[in-house]
């Protein structure tokens, strides 16, 4: 099969010519010419190194079909759609703002066998559609904890960065709520679920907390050793880096588990609609353990290391509780007095 790997400059360019009005920031494009005239357009948030696998399963089973794969942050994504950009399908980590594309009507609806074999919590209204369940988790360089003992709930953490300060200064990581749009949910989700939220990120804004755009940089700076510890990045990108990192682990608590679903829609602009819907069927058999071993965590799954209650966020009108104009500022100036403490 015949890839074609755009560089970054390019794409832009070409995505300027094509539609002068769409102003959002891509991460990484690649295409993937196929047979036919057919070219699915997918704007995803998932590491096209994470999800290449997939697509090109996909393609040797429909070799009509050419795919021209966009990765961005799910903010951008989100504006993306928002402003009239047009892709057949949009797949993304931030389950609260897909849901909002969805209920204000830049979704279209999709039904088929495999749809609807999904269980009820796992799509609505034939519009959004999750695939997989996937814990956020706590990655930790195993040298940077010589000689301590591991915590296994939030607050036997808080107790250890709280009591160890020369340890952990300055290397300790986590997401930007600003400009992480799965950050915001995960920490939204977890501020309703504990307090020891507060108390977390009140201990890591006086070690200097760094913050991240996304998980996969966090996990580079974990192996690096620049970071002892980084807090709520995806399980998924993280397992993945364990058999190929060493000094890499995943630090297992048994109070909660944060479950985000990755979900997808088909956007109210979709041009090849046929083959986006033929590649949802994909995707979505794959997370319920059809066929080939899936790219990312299937639908219902279990941080292996973890014995906290796994219990995915749902997909329903609470997610837009703290979308709300007023909630989000207010949730994000109390993250912010006690995260950037000064």
């Amino acid at each position: 099969m015949r890839v074609v790997d755009f560089a970054r400059g390019l794409a832009l360019i070409l995505w300027a010519a094509a539609a002068p009005a769409q102003e959002f920031e891509i991460e990484d494009q690649r295409s993937y010419p196929g047979a036919g005239n057919a070219m699915l357009r997918v704007i995803s948030t998932a590491d096209l190194h994470v999800f290449e696998p997939f697509l090109l399963r996909f393609q040797a089973a429909n070799p009509e079909i050419g795919i021209d794969y966009i990765t961005a942050s799910s903010a951008e994504l989100n504006r993306a759609i928002r402003t009239g950009a047009v892709f057949d399908l949009a797949l993304s980590s931030a389950m609260d703002l897909q849901f909002t594309l969805a209920n204000d009507g830049y979704a279209q609806s999709y039904a088929s066998a495999v749809t609807a074999s999904l269980p009820d919590w796992a799509r609505w209204r034939d519009q959004l559609f999750a695939f997989t369940a996937e814990p956020a988790v706590i990655v930790v360089n195993e040298a940077r904890f010589a000689g301590l003992p591991l915590p296994r709930t939030r607050a036997e953490l808080v107790t250890l960065l709280r009591d160890n300060p020369e340890r952990f200064s300055g290397a300790l990581g986590t997401y930007d709520l600003h400009v992480s749009g799965l950050g915001y949910l995960f920490a939204t989700q977890e501020a309703r679920s504990s307090d020891a939220f507060w108390r977390l990120t009140e201990v890591m804004g006086r070690l200097d907390a760094r913050l991240y755009c996304c998980s996969s940089q966090m996990i580079d700076d974990v192996a690096s050793g620049e970071l002892a510890l980084a807090y709520n990045v995806l399980g998924s990108y993280a397992e993945a880096r364990l058999g190929h990192e060493d000094g890499l682990a995943i630090l297992p608590l048994e109070d909660f588990a944060n479950v985000m679903l990755r979900t997808a829609l088909i956007p109210a602009t979709a041009a090849e609609v046929e083959a986006a819907g033929a590649m949802l069927d994909a995707l979505l058999a794959e997370g319920m353990g059809a066929g080939s071993a899936p790219v990312l965590p299937p639908l219902q799954s279990r941080d292996a290391g973890s014995d906290a209650p796994f219990a995915p966020i749902r997909l329903g009108p609470a997610l837009m509780v703290y979308l709300d104009r007023l909630n989000r500022e207010s949730f994000l100036a109390a993250w912010d007095a006690a995260l950037l403490q000064q």
